[in-house]
């Protein structure tokens, strides 16, 4: 498939389609939303799949083919937030305590980004390595460490790294991530198989109904898009294919293989709306939710979604035949 081809297939897709119905639906002033208990449940769902999947990968993955992606995850953890930090400073009059707000969501992942990415990626017979799920939970943290640290050096008092670090590590998304992997790697494969038609068959379904929900939070963000002006704009779109590149290259000098190199470029491209915003409303009062929040979710999302997707496994297929 060439780029166009790539774009449309992942567009018409029903994860994307739901999205869309979901913006649609701000646009016209619907009143659909999903009940809250029902979202609660829904990302419980996909974030302890995606660690359970993940885990059972890395039980049959082999040290040495682990090594070295990991090793590029911790690199891209550190390098994406302080790149995103002073592109910031180059792009927008934001202050350090803003720009580091967002080099935090920017450093972290999307998790419906990455399985969107994944579901599309598997949807064209593409292998992709299970362990990226591990990556996608190592890359989690370090990105909101960076930037919390660049942007309490504008702070007049310390930042409370004790309390903010307990947010992040036991708030909901690295605990059932990071739970997730852990009991992947104890079943195993033939523990899994017992439970995997709830994870598997069911997962694209779930995702759909998720991504409905969603595309209206990112509808009624879309408004408050203005407060960053045209710099965080720019930014929030050609960041994402930076970043991505980076991961794209991380993942084949790691030696994986096109989709999951691709894969990892998803994971670098994304930005975070659920443990970044946790920890940086409490470590970063300061900081303005309607820019970290609109740029994440009401921007990038989207824009990954429908064209940041396609676009890393284009980067990933070109890649192949230059390293």
């Amino acid at each position: 498939m060439n780029g166009l081809e790539l774009a449309l297939a992942n567009l018409t897709s029903a994860p994307v389609l739901a999205f869309v119905l979901g913006i649609l639906a701000t646009v016209v002033r619907s009143d659909l939303r999903l009940p809250d208990a029902v979202y609660q449940t829904l990302s419980i769902y996909l974030l302890l799949g995606i660690g359970i999947k993940g885990g059972v990968a890395l039980s049959s993955s082999s040290p040495a083919e682990v090594a070295l992606p990991l090793v590029g995850a911790l690199v891209l953890g550190a390098v994406v937030p302080a790149i995103a930090f002073f592109a910031l400073g180059f792009m927008t009059k934001l202050d350090h305590i803003n720009r580091g707000a967002l080099a935090a969501h920017y450093g972290s992942t999307s998790l419906v980004t990455f399985t969107a990415g994944v579901l599309f990626l598997e949807s064209l017979e593409l292998y992709v390595e299970g362990y990226v799920n591990t990556l996608l939970a190592v890359l989690e943290i370090p990105g909101i460490i960076v930037g919390l640290a660049l942007a309490s050096r504008g702070l007049k008092r310390q930042v409370s790294w004790a309390e903010s670090m307990r947010e992040v590590l036991t708030g909901k998304s690295i605990l059932l991530l990071v739970g997730g992997v852990l009991m992947g790697l104890i079943m195993g494969a033939s523990g899994y198989s017992q439970i995997e038609v709830f994870f598997g068959a069911l997962f694209p379904g779930v995702l759909t109904l998720f991504l409905l929900e969603l595309g209206i939070v990112a509808g009624k963000r879309i408004r408050d898009i203005r407060k960053g002006g045209v710099g965080l704009v720019i930014f929030a779109t050609s960041f994402p294919l930076f970043s991505g590149t980076l991961g794209v290259v991380t993942g084949h000098l790691a030696g994986m293989s096109i989709g999951g190199s691709a894969a990892l470029g998803v994971i670098a491209a994304s930005a975070s709306y659920i443990a970044a915003p946790a920890a940086v409303r409490l470590a970063l009062p300061e900081a303005s939710p309607g820019i970290y929040l609109s740029a994440s979710l009401g921007i990038t999302f989207p824009f990954n979604l429908t064209v940041g997707i396609p676009a890393m496994l284009a980067i990933s297929q070109l890649m192949e035949g230059v390293l």
